[in-house]
């Protein structure tokens, strides 16, 4: 009745001895495999292809031809036979596999989040700890088995957190970040990240903590390094005899690059320097450009002052200094002077030339002892200023005329260097114009540009007033043309009258362009001897809708509108 019972179960059963040797099967096994063979006292190596344990050998994983089974193995009440019963189902045995793959899957997370640098700790949606890895120990000092199983809350009352950034995940429902310093006194990084589930409800936090101790050390470290590189290469430039590109002047031409040169390679003695000039032409940032690349810069401060903008009765206060009380209206406490103030550094004396006489004895006696006495004061003032002049003037003339000293002249005269006019150095004008175009649509957020007949016009004028003629001259352009493209009408009245009647070409441009050069500056020529479109149509050669259209390219117009036009 037994045997009959167990030939009805619906799944593959059969009986085998400690020695692998089958003694039962039921029908449904027998009917499972590829040949139905009287399978009695064979061991199960001869049946099977193969015979793998699973799970400490309580699931068997078989292969008999093309088919695949997984049977269960249980040992019999009171006998030393094995029963398995199991299943040739596809479906039972992908499981099993996904399975295996899952648990082949999980190894590698767990590997990845104990080899993590920064620390990882993954809580459920109530806050407990349900895993972390060795990392956070680096970052706390405290075992990372500690943290299992117990809540956040518990945590920051105990002191190991600061603040939940759990609590934060929770109540926003997305991703939140906080910096805090931890148990161990490190500035931490923490970031914590939500997992949904299928009903878009929070199922757990996994929380990042990066230490910012080691990267605040390395940025330390790393500008260090950065300041210390720049130093060198720097060095190494001056040494080179190279130039830097100083801020707000543009160096092409020959002229300007050997003044710099020089510049450079005397930045760092103290001798006194003269720098010669017009009204404009950069002596002023000749001057700090000696001073940044100076070692005096790190030490103390450009002073500038100009000697013919202040009245001779104050110039003296301003530059030596006064003690309290020592004339009407001085302050009680007193006051230092640019020389004082320019210690370890740097005073510059722009427009030295205008200094008056009494002024000049008392500054060739500070040359001389580098030291300065304050007006009303009886105790000098030891100083460690280096001077640098500037004037437009020609101090030999005025050596010859008596209005100024010859002595101070030669202290001041040690290294002398003369900025040439703009007129002299022509390579540095459209380089100019780029640049000071450049910065003023960067200003203004404008985007203008120049016509090549304009830029032609640029170089061949003579610039009486220098750079600073220049850059005014196109700040007034930019801000008061509505087009987008500056031409020679755009110019005001008095730069149209200096212009000359031939057309040079001193820069490689199109034939087109030039071609549009030439007609540019032939209608402006004639448009000085006739009066509307037609007139000029006739002086050309040419039909008046030509002449319109080509003054509207160019942007001409008469100085007196004809409604015939």
């Amino acid at each position: 009745m037994e045997a009959v019972l167990i030939d009805k179960l619906p799944f593959p059963f059969f009986i085998a001895s400690s020695d692998d040797c089958i003694r039962y099967s039921n029908e449904v096994f027998l009917q499972c495999l590829p040949k139905k063979t009287n399978i009695i006292q064979k061991n199960i190596n001869e049946i099977f292809d193969s015979w793998e344990e699973l799970r400490g050998g309580t699931l068997i994983y078989a292969v008999c031809g093309d088919t695949d089974c997984i049977f269960i193995k249980s040992k019999l009440q009171d006998s030393t036979d094995i029963v398995y019963i199991g299943t040739f189902s596809s479906e039972l045995t992908s499981l099993v596999e996904e399975l295996a793959d899952a648990r082949r899957t999980n190894r590698k997370l767990d590997a990845i989040i104990e080899n993590s640098y920064d620390g990882i700790y993954i809580t459920d949606k109530d806050g407990v700890t349900i895993k972390t890895n060795s990392a956070i120990e680096r970052l706390t000092g405290i075992p990372k088995e500690y943290y299992i199983g117990k809540k956040v809350d518990d945590l920051i009352k105990r002191g190991i957190l600061k603040s939940s950034v759990t609590h934060r995940v929770l109540e926003k429902k997305r991703s939140v970040s906080l910096v805090q310093t931890n148990y161990a006194g490190r500035e931490t990084l923490l970031t914590g990240n939500p997992v949904f589930n299928e009903a878009e409800e929070i199922e757990s936090i996994v929380t990042n903590i990066r230490d910012l101790s080691e990267l605040n050390e390395l940025q330390t470290a790393l500008t260090k390094a950065t300041k210390l590189n720049n130093s060198y290469k720097k060095e190494i430039e001056r040494l080179k005899g190279k130039v830097y590109q100083p801020k707000g002047v543009v160096i092409r031409s020959d002229q300007m690059k050997m003044i710099y040169e020089t510049a450079a390679r005397i930045a760092n003695v103290d001798a006194t320097v003269l720098i010669l000039g017009e009204t404009g032409t950069g002596k002023d940032v000749l001057a700090r450009f000696i001073y940044e690349t100076s070692e005096r810069s790190r030490a103390g401060e450009f002073i500038k002052i100009n000697c013919g903008a202040i009245p001779p009765d104050l110039l003296e206060s301003e530059l030596f200094g006064y003690e309290g009380g020592a004339f009407s209206g001085a302050h009680t406490k007193g006051k230092p002077g640019m020389f004082e103030l320019a210690h370890k550094g740097i005073l510059f004396l722009d427009e030295v030339g205008e200094l008056p006489l009494q002024l000049q004895v008392k500054l060739l006696r500070v040359l001389q002892e580098r030291e300065v006495q304050r007006v009303g004061g009886i105790k000098p003032v030891k100083l460690d200023v280096r001077i640098i002049a500037a004037t437009n003037r020609n101090l030999k003339d005025m050596v010859m005329e008596g209005t100024f000293r010859e002595d101070l002249f030669y202290r001041l005269n040690v290294v002398p260097m003369s900025i040439p006019p703009l007129a002299e150095r022509k390579d540095d004008i459209l380089p100019m114009v780029d640049y000071f175009l450049e910065a003023l649509n960067t200003k203004y957020q404008k985007r203008k540009k120049v016509s090549p007949a304009l830029n032609e016009l640029f170089y061949r004028y003579s610039w009486p007033g220098n750079i600073r003629e220049l850059g005014n001259l196109i700040e007034r352009m930019v801000l008061v043309t509505e087009e987008d493209t500056l031409h020679i009408s755009h110019l005001p009245a008095e730069y149209k009258q200096s212009e000359v009647a031939d057309v040079k070409v001193n820069q490689l441009m199109t034939l087109k362009e030039a071609a549009e050069l030439a007609e540019e500056k032939l209608l402006s020529l004639a448009m000085q001897n006739c009066t509307n479109t037609y007139d000029l149509a006739v002086a050309l050669d040419t039909s008046q809708p030509t002449i319109v259209r080509k003054l509207k390219k160019y942007n001409l117009k008469f100085k007196t509108t004809d409604e015939n036009n």
